[in-house]
């Protein structure tokens, strides 16, 4: 799941555990204000490795996922039970 901020950051999340396992910040485009920080629109492409971003600034961006990462290279600081579950 991915959750956008008016202050230009996205944080994906696990759906399950409730992880937020990354966390990126928006570059604004040099001219900019940091008002104009904030991401409009996230879409995944249909093969689902890239990710394109709509910003404030007027900026249109493409992320594509690191195809050599591996769990070496990129670790995920996550373990099962990391988060206590509360009860309601």
């Amino acid at each position: 799941m991915l959750i956008l901020g008016d202050n230009g950051s996205v944080h994906f999340w696990d759906w399950k555990s409730g992880y937020n396992f990354q966390r990126l910040q928006a570059q604004v485009q040099p001219g900019s204000i940091d008002s104009e920080a904030g991401i409009f629109a996230l879409a995944f492409d249909r093969s689902g490795s890239r990710l394109v971003s709509c910003e404030a600034d007027k900026s249109i961006k493409i992320f594509k996922e690191d195809e050599s990462a591996t769990e070496e290279t990129h670790p995920l600081y996550w373990r099962p039970g990391l988060l206590k579950k509360s009860k309601y």
